[in-house]
């Protein structure tokens, strides 16, 4: 009975893993993947004159981190998009004394936990001297 029972699932998973051949039984046309788009040939671009970068200098159409950094933070020359435009319009201006009243007694904030305080209250350094405890 057992190996009965043995020999059918044999051939039964024999069947249908044949089904998912490419070949034999269940030969069918199917799509090839590669050919959804067709590649550009390679060009060689007809500016021979291009200057080498230099080891260490920023590429010249991204900037410096720091450039990068202040363009992501409080915006730039980049265009933005409708829908961006209509969010900032509808935002308003912030008024000048908020991070003033941000810090008063009487804002109401979400208490962040001891964690975020004491990543806060952390001294400024450059991180050689940072240790890190994972609580048990």
């Amino acid at each position: 009975m057992r190996i009965s029972f043995r020999s059918s699932l044999a051939i039964a998973s024999f069947a249908l893993l044949g089904a998912c051949a490419s070949h034999g039984v269940s030969n069918r046309d199917r799509p090839d993947e590669f050919a959804v788009q067709r590649e550009a040939p390679l060009v060689v671009p007809p500016d021979f004159a291009l200057v080498p970068p230099q080891p260490g200098a920023p590429r010249p159409a991204e900037g410096t981190a720091a450039q990068q950094a202040l363009q992501a933070l409080f915006g730039g020359p980049a265009p933005r998009s409708a829908v961006e435009t209509s969010a900032l319009d509808h935002a308003g201006s912030a008024d000048p004394g908020i991070r003033s009243g941000v810090g008063s007694p009487t804002t109401y904030t979400v208490d962040k936990g001891t964690t975020t305080q004491a990543i806060l209250a952390a001294p400024q350094g450059d991180g050689q001297a940072a240790s890190a405890v994972i609580p048990g």
